[in-house]
This record gives C-alpha cells, sequence and structure tokens, in this order.
C-alpha cells in the first residue's frame, strides 16, 4: 500500500497551480480575498497605453463582488478611467483556464472585448493578443504559492504580447495594430500595505526585452515586515531571475508617490534603475482590502523608466522608455494623484 506523505500532498498542489496561471482561486471559501486579471498595451509611438482589469473582492462579512475596471491613457491629455461592479454570483470566473465574465467584459487566451460605463465615460475594446512566450513567475519557489506568506501572489501568464484590434474612448477609436503588451493575475488576502510594481517590455534601445519587478512591504500580524525587491528579467530568451533568498537580502527598492528605484542582483546579472511619471500621467485608484482598510493604487501605464543592465557576462546594456508600466500602493490619502475610479 502505498502512503501519500504531505510533502507528496503539497507537490501535487504546487503542480495543479502551475496547470493553469490563470486558474481563479477564489472558491468561496475565504473570508477576504482580493483577485485580478489585468491588461496593459502601449501604442509604438509610446502616445497611449489601454489598461484592462477584472476583479474579485470578498471583504469580511459581505458578499463577495466582481468589478471591471478600464483606463485609457494618452499623453498630454487627462486619463479616463471606467468601473463597473456586479455581484460575484452574477460573474464567471474559471477555475480551469483563462475565462472570465463580469458584466460586459470578457476575457480569455488570446482576446478580450467588452465594455465598461462610468458617470458619462465610456471604454469599448476589442483586441486579441497573442499568448506564445512562457509565463513569468516572479516567486522563486512553488511552495510560495500554496503558503500562507507571502500574502499576496502574482504571476505574469503573457509577459509578452502583441495585440491588435481597437478600443475607443467616448466613441473615439483607437485602431491597435501590433501593439507591446502584457497580461497578468495576481490574488491574496489583501493588498500589500505600501508596494510599487512595474512591467515593460518595449524599450528604445532593444526589441527584446521584458522586465518585471516590485517592491512591496506587507503587514505579518501587527508587524510591518521591511521591504522585499525582486526583479526577473528576459532577454533574448534567456532568463535572469534576481529573487532568490540571496538575492532578496542584498536588493534595494525605494518607493516614493510618483517613482520606484532599486538594484537588483543574483549570480548572473545586476541591475539598477528608476522608474517615474508626472503627477498627471497617473490616474488614482480605490482599492479596498478585505478588512476594509482603502489602498490607494496610482496607475501610470506611461511611465518612463532608465535601466542599467549587466546580464551574464555580457557588455552592460542601458535602456529607456516611455512605455513602462509603473503602479504605487499607498495609505495615504494625500498622495496628489486624480483619483478616476
Amino acid at each position: 500500500m502505498t502512503t501519500t506523505t504531505l510533502s507528496d500532498a503539497a507537490l501535487s498542489e504546487q503542480y495543479a497551480i502551475m496547470r493553469d496561471w490563470n486558474a481563479v482561486r477564489f472558491d468561496g471559501s475565504q473570508s477576504g480575498h482580493v483577485e485580478s486579471y489585468f491588461i496593459k498595451l502601449n501604442s509604438p509611438d509610446e502616445r497611449r497605453a489601454l489598461w484592462l482589469k477584472a476583479t474579485i473582492l470578498k471583504k469580511h462579512g459581505f458578499e463577495a463582488v466582481a468589478e471591471a475596471w478600464a483606463i485609457a491613457f494618452e499623453r498630454g491629455a487627462p486619463s479616463v478611467g471606467a468601473k463597473n461592479e456586479t455581484p460575484f454570483v452574477d460573474a464567471e470566473f474559471s477555475s480551469e483556464r483563462y475565462q472570465v465574465r463580469v458584466a460586459q467584459i470578457e476575457m480569455e487566451n488570446g482576446r478580450t472585448r467588452g465594455s465598461i460605463e462610468h458617470e458619462e465615460r465610456r471604454i469599448e475594446w476589442d483586441l486579441t493578443f497573442s499568448t506564445d512566450v512562457a509565463a513569468l513567475v516572479p516567486f522563486p519557489y512553488m511552495k510560495m504559492y500554496v503558503a500562507k506568506l507571502p500574502s499576496s501572489k502574482l504571476v505574469t501568464p503573457n509577459p509578452d504580447s502583441a495585440f491588435s484590434g481597437h478600443y475607443s474612448v467616448n466613441g473615439a477609436r483607437v485602431e491597435v495594430d501590433a501593439w507591446r503588451g502584457m497580461q497578468g493575475h495576481n490574488w491574496g488576502r489583501g493588498h500589500a500595505e505600501k508596494y510599487a510594481w512595474a512591467h515593460c517590455n518595449q524599450w528604445h534601445e532593444t526589441d527584446d526585452l521584458v522586465v518585471e519587478g516590485l517592491t512591496a512591504r506587507v503587514r505579518v500580524g501587527p508587524i510591518l515586515a521591511p521591504p522585499l525587491t525582486l526583479l526577473c528579467v528576459r532577454h533574448r530568451g534567456v532568463r535572469f531571475d534576481l529573487n532568490m533568498p540571496g538575492s532578496l537580502l542584498r536588493n534595494r527598492g525605494d518607493i516614493t508617490p510618483r517613482s520606484w528605484r532599486f538594484t537588483a542582483t543574483g549570480p548572473r546579472a545586476r541591475a539598477e534603475g528608476e522608474l517615474f511619471a508626472a503627477t498627471d500621467d497617473f490616474g488614482g485608484l480605490y482599492y479596498e482590502n478585505p478588512d476594509g482598510a482603502m489602498t490607494y493604487c496610482l496607475n501610470s501605464k506611461i511611465a518612463e523608466a532608465r535601466l542599467k543592465l549587466e546580464l551574464g557576462g555580457r557588455p552592460p546594456l542601458t535602456v529607456t522608455t516611455r512605455s513602462a508600466a509603473l503602479e504605487i500602493g499607498t495609505r495615504d490619502p494625500g498622495h496628489g494623484v486624480r483619483m478616476l475610479v
């Protein structure tokens, strides 16, 4: 007779998670839970970007709700944001694949379409996207995706996609032809106390580079843990993940209300950089936590970035862009960014 050990069971659970990184993690049993599926894409000329999101929010003592979000960014013009909310029981989130429906929006592997109308603001879209690049998995160990800590999990199932189709903002149509973008998924018991997250796959100096990273402080009981910084780089098909325990002890990240600066080091790579945006290039979002606390997400998809990378013994590479995704999470209501939704 074969006896299943705890480690065997844990390993089986890890393999189940890896089956499809877009499978929903909320099963109705959690007393508090947040979960998001999001997409961002940037125009080749760096003038425009579109951000789309579907979320689950289960607050303590309340029924779960599903939310649909969209922000259209245009450099030199005010960002336009829209949001809808519906009972979770009226939405669809697949436990087996990337298949989401919230109100009038749909997301699936390779396509998204929908519309969101909010206080006379309307954003509509119909987009297809490529899904032929391996997932970017920021945490170094699979057990971190099943354990209680870290309390927030994130993965990027489609880190480097090409989008085509169209979207419209208050009736003004924008054609999309091979715009670079990505699709991500995160979930957990709440939003980090303070964080910066960034992603970019469109650079002036190279066309084969994906960079994603974060600095976050999470609360462990009554204690606010020191910040942890990790970075993942994909360059010319080679992975450089600056996220192992030794790297996490050396990596540094500094968050301000408009920027994220970092240094990160690994066995074969070193990176340092800064991402930043002007106040008018951010849009503010209200992110409720299951315990009722409010996180203010300062969101820009047209941020600037300057990075210096030393990768695998190659000559140092310095890259710049104005097409970076930068999100800064704070509990401080005096952040100074215009709140959209």
